[in-house]
């Protein structure tokens, strides 16, 4: 009995053994299993470049967009977007919303003639026309269509001339790489403006008198205490560091021109201020 008992205890390492081996062989066959589950999908989001590698990788990194990573190429894609006069595609290309659906509700102006077709004064002989059209009778207006009139209306004809070859001007277009957009007619065109000239409507806007004596903007006594704007060196403003219009007055009185800023010694700061 007991060499038996000695025989069955020899046998059961054995045993333990080959089932541990199956478990290891399980264990490859599940990893194995598990690369080959990794789509092709995955395997690109997990060797894709994040938006912050990608723009320490390019020289210009302000043309990368949250998109650029999932090209096949980003490197050579922002290359291409930095490249000179090059045309961007259209922002509405990722938009699930059809191209100018959103301008449905808004009311279309309508036609205006061009201010040099208007100046020739052919927009009021027209009105006046067709006012004398609508008082006819349908017999009058068939005997008008039967036995037509020449030159209905009386225009000078060298004042259209002169309208169309002398002073005629071309219309507003969009520049090179520029591309329409819902809303672009609203925008504020920035080209047109210059900083530190005050259009008539912003002088009207901000109170300030077009006639008279010249009147500060009320932005001159905050540069006076904070310093000329960091983004404009070299503007020249009245009264910080350029002399002030000819009868204009330092002081805090309605219509002065503030404090010119001055050292301890009585020097200006930030240019000559007193001319």
């Amino acid at each position: 009995m007991g060499a038996g008992l000695d025989g069955e205890e020899a046998v059961q390492p054995k045993v333990t053994e080959v089932k541990k081996e199956k478990n290891f062989d399980s264990d490859d066959e599940d990893n194995q299993t598990s690369k080959q589950k990794l789509s092709k999908k995955k395997y690109k989001q997990l060797h894709r470049l994040s938006i912050a590698e990608l723009k320490q990788l390019v020289k210009r990194p302000d043309v990368v967009e949250v998109w650029d990573v999932t090209s096949s190429d980003p490197r050579l894609l922002v290359y291409l977007k930095s490249y000179r006069n090059t045309v961007a595609v259209p922002r509405h290309w990722c938009n699930k919303r059809k191209y100018l659906q959103g301008k449905r509700g808004i009311e279309k102006p309508p036609f205006q003639l061009p201010h040099f077709i208007e100046a020739t004064g052919i927009a009021k002989l027209r009105a006046a026309y067709e006012e004398k059209e609508n008082e006819k009778n349908a017999k009058q207006k068939a005997r008008a269509m039967s036995r037509p009139k020449v030159s209905k209306m009386d225009i000078d004809y060298q004042v259209l001339h002169d309208a169309f070859f002398r002073y005629q001007t071309k219309p507003r277009l969009t520049g090179h790489g520029d591309v329409y957009y819902e809303g672009k007619e609203f925008e504020v065109k920035y080209k047109e403006k210059r900083a530190g000239v005050l259009s008539e409507e912003l002088k009207h806007a901000l109170g300030m008198p077009s006639e008279g004596v010249p009147v500060p903007p009320p932005w001159l006594i905050n540069m006076q205490r904070y310093g000329p704007p960091p983004s404009y060196p070299n503007l020249k403003i009245p009264g910080l560091n350029a002399p002030i219009p000819s009868g204009a007055q330092f002081g805090y009185h309605p219509g002065g021109w503030g404090k010119p800023p001055v050292d301890e010694f009585g020097r200006p700061i930030y240019g000559d201020v007193f001319g």
